[in-house]
C-alpha cells in the first residue's frame, strides 16, 4: 500500500501481481509453446550466410548455417523473440540438436561444402546432441574436417574448463571451433591459451562503421593482435559497406561476413544450381 500526494491510498503495483510482469511471463509462455510446436513438427530450416576471404572477397571460405523456426503458416519466427527465452531450458538444447542435424545432412549432401553451426556450451553433455553428432560423423568420414562449431563468447565463459575438454576431444576428430561474438562477452583472456578455438569472430558492434570510428579501429586491431598471438583466424561480423571492407583488409582480417556479401538465405548457390539442372 502507498499514500499518494492527494491522500488516496492505492495498492502498490509490484511483485507477481504487477500487470507488466504478468504480461511478460505470459508472452514467454506463448513463445515457448510456439518453439515447442515448431520442434515437434520439425518446422525448421537452415539459412546460409557466406563468410568470404578478405584478400579475395569473391571466394567463400565457408558458410554459416543459421537455424530458422517456422510457425504453422510457414512464416519465420524471428530468432530474437525466442533465443533468450530458451537458452537456459531444454528447448535450447533441442534447437541445438536440430540445427546440428540439419547442418550434418547439408554437409553429407554437399561434399565440397564447409559449414559452421551454432551451439551453446550448455549443450555439452546433452546426450541427444552428442548422439546426433556421432551419427552424422559416421555417415561420411570427411564431415568432421568440414564442420565448424560456433560457440558464443558469453556461453563459453560459463564453463571454460568443460568447454576446453570438449573442444580438445573433438579437435582430435578433425572438427574446428569458432568463438562467436568475440569482444562482446568479456572473455578472461587467460583462458584463450587453453581453449582450442581455430577462428575468432569479432562482434559486429566493433565492425559496423569501423572505417570512420577511431575507437573501434583501435579495439578491432587489438582483438586481431590477440587472435594472431594464439594463431587463430579472424572473421569480422556485420560487414555492411565497401569502406569498412577496405579498412578491415588493410589491418589484415582473414575473413569477412555480413550483408555486404550476402544476407542469410534459404536458397544457397548449391540449391539454385540443383534447381537449374533439374528444372
Amino acid at each position: 500500500m502507498r499514500l499518494t500526494k492527494n491522500g488516496y491510498v492505492t495498492e502498490a503495483i509490484e511483485g507477481p501481481e504487477n500487470p507488466f510482469s504478468f504480461a511478460q511471463a505470459e508472452q514467454e509462455l506463448n513463445v515457448l509453446s510456439l518453439v515447442q510446436h515448431a520442434l515437434d513438427n520439425k518446422r525448421a530450416i537452415l539459412a546460409f550466410q557466406p563468410v568470404v576471404q578478405a584478400s579475395r572477397p569473391g571466394r567463400v571460405a565457408f558458410y554459416e548455417g543459421l537455424v530458422r523456426l517456422l510457425d504453422d503458416n510457414g512464416r519465420v519466427i524471428p530468432a530474437h523473440e525466442f533465443i533468450d527465452a530458451i537458452e537456459n531450458k531444454e528447448l535450447g538444447r533441442k534447437v541445438d540438436c536440430l540445427a546440428l542435424e540439419m547442418g550434418l545432412q547439408t554437409l553429407l549432401d554437399q561434399p565440397s561444402l564447409r559449414l559452421s553451426i551454432n551451439m551453446s556450451a550448455r549443450s555439452i553433455g546433452y546426450q541427444r546432441w552428442m548422439r546426433t553428432l556421432e551419427y552424422g560423423l559416421d555417415r561420411d568420414p570427411t564431415i568432421a574436417e568440414r564442420l565448424i562449431l560456433e560457440i558464443t563468447e558469453s556461453s563459453a565463459m560459463l564453463m571454460p574448463e568443460l568447454v576446453t575438454t570438449f573442444m580438445k576431444d573433438l579437435n582430435l576428430r578433425g572438427i574446428s571451433f569458432a568463438l562467436d561474438d568475440f569482444g562482446a562477452g568479456y572473455t578472461a583472456f587467460r583462458y584463450l591459451k587453453d581453449f582450442f578455438f581455430d577462428i575468432i569472430k569479432i562482434d559486429g558492434q566493433f565492425i559496423r562503421g569501423i572505417a570512420t570510428d577511431p575507437d573501434n579501429q583501435v579495439l578491432t586491431k587489438a582483438l586481431c593482435s590477440i587472435a594472431s598471438q594464439f594463431e587463430m583466424f579472424t572473421v569480422a561480423e556485420s560487414v555492411e559497406n565497401k569502406e569498412d571492407v577496405a579498412f578491415l583488409q588493410s589491418i589484415g582480417i582473414d575473413c569477412l561476413q555480413g550483408y555486404y556479401f550476402g544476407a542469410p538465405t534459404i536458397r544457397p548457390p548449391w540449391q539454385k544450381e540443383l534447381a537449374e539442372k533439374t528444372g
